[in-house]
Order: structure tokens, then sequence, then C-alpha cells
């Protein structure tokens, strides 16, 4: 891979992962509008890795909470940590659930093709419009309940689908839901730590068996890059939705969704 590969390949993933806009989805379609091979599901977890430690870092505070409330299981404390702890794992269940079947049956690769990722841009975008318009803005993580948790976790299966965004399907429930625009994106990538973490702790064995050096140099590359990006993305983004909707992403997704159809059948 070269040096250009590798910095596009991070920028996209730092830009992209934590915004409701499909980073899988935008990894996915390089190989195919470009001559590059397909970077694989090493680089593309490398880069998720980069990304999850952007997110830990940024929201320390929440991820001191979880871990508290990770202890408190084993002290036998009833706390609000735990509870948090415990909501955040019970969310993440339906999605290892539905993507053990997904890839245990091979449809998650029929799956990986411009058209899926158009028709999900364009669909998935719809819907983040219309319950961000009509969602109310009155709740925060405080209010997290295990309804809530379970409602999320479904919208969060539909990820699987490139082109849905992770970012996006758990943002649009929750703004559905009722939570704040800063809220939802802060609970959906708090949600995301433990999808993330499991995807890099399988990329962690492929390396250790990884004989090639450049392989391993590419990856760690490609991680540090990308947390970077990532960092700075969650900053903007969390900036930005305090002060408007989620319109500009819609936008973009409805142009990008149609410039694909346009590619695809012209």
């Amino acid at each position: 891979m070269t040096i250009e590969q590798i910095i596009i390949l991070s920028l996209i993933q730092g830009i992209t992962e934590f915004l409701p806009i499909s980073s899988s989805g935008h990894l996915a379609m390089l190989p195919l509008l470009t001559n590059w091979q397909d970077q694989g599901v090493m680089s593309d977890v490398a880069l998720h890795f980069g990304s999850l430690m952007a997110v830990i870092i940024y929201f320390w505070r929440d991820m001191k909470k979880i871990f508290s409330g990770f202890l408190d299981i084993f002290r036998r404390q009833n706390s609000q940590n735990r509870t948090l702890f415990l909501l955040i794992s019970l969310s993440t269940i339906p999605v290892f659930v539905v993507g053990y079947i997904l890839k245990s049956t091979g449809i998650v690769n029929d799956l990986r093709s411009l058209e899926v990722i158009a028709w999900a841009n364009i669909i998935f975008a719809v819907f983040l419009y219309i319950f961000d318009k009509i969602g109310s803005q009155t709740k925060d993580l405080q209010d997290f309940s295990v309804k809530d948790a379970v409602m999320i976790g479904i919208a969060q299966c539909f990820a699987l689908i490139p082109g849905s965004s992770r970012s996006g399907t758990t943002m649009t429930m929750a703004r559905k839901l009722g939570y704040k625009r800063d809220e939802s994106a802060r609970l959906s990538m708090l949600m995301g730590i433990p999808i993330i973490l499991g995807a890099s702790l399988l990329l962690l064995l492929d390396l250790s068996q990884e004989s090639d050096v450049s392989v391993q140099l590419d990856a760690v590359i490609m991680a540090g890059l990308s947390f970077v990006v990532a960092l700075v993305a969650i900053w903007g983004l969390m900036a930005m939705l305090k002060r408007v909707s989620m319109l500009p992403f819609v936008v973009y997704r409805l142009v990008l969704g149609l410039v694909l159809i346009a590619y695809i059948y012209m």
C-alpha cells in the first residue's frame, strides 16, 4: 500500500467514522471507484482502532464512569455508573447477534456494492431528516433507559448495511426518542466503543500472526493518522450539533447517493 493510499484512507476514516455519513461506505467505495485493490478487513479495522482511541480520549470522563460501573458489578454496588455500563452493554447485543448471522451466512459480503451504498445513503438520510425534524430535545445521557438501549441497539443493526452509517442509525433513533442532538452523538459514540473494540481485538490477533513487517507498519500508521483526524472530527461534530440541525449531513448523503446512482446507471 502506498503512502498516498494510507493518508487518504486515514483521512476518510477519521473524518467520517463518527459523523452520520458512513465511514464503511466511504471506505468500500474507494476500490470500487478507483484502480486500488480493496484495502481489506485488516486495514478497515486498523483505521477503526485509531478512531476508537480518539473517542476514548475525548470522552474520558464518560469512560471513567463506565469502567467504574463495570467494577461496581463485582463490588455488588448499585450505582448510576453500573446502570450506564449495563445499558451500553445491552445496546450492543443486537448488532453482535445480527452481525454474526450475516457474517456466517456470507450475506455481509453481498452487501458490499456501490448500489447498496448509494440507496442506503439516500434511504437512511431521509429517516435522519424526519426524526431530527420531529424529535424533541429534552433527554440526555442521564435519561438513558432499558427501552432506549434496546431501541437504539436494534437501530444499530442496520449499520451492517454499507452506506447506512452506524453513527447515523443510532443518532436517528436517539433523536426519535427525544435526545438532544449533541447528546445523541455522545450516546452513539459511547455505544460504538464495544463494537469497534471487538473488531480491533481481532485485528491484533491477525497482526501478531502477520510476518510481513510492511503490513504491520501500514496498520500502525493508519491507526495513528485516523486517531488524530477522528479526534478533531469529534470535537467539530459536538460543537456543531449544539448550533445546527442534522440537515448538512442529510444533504451530503442525498447528494452522494444520487451521484453514485448516476454513476452506476449511466
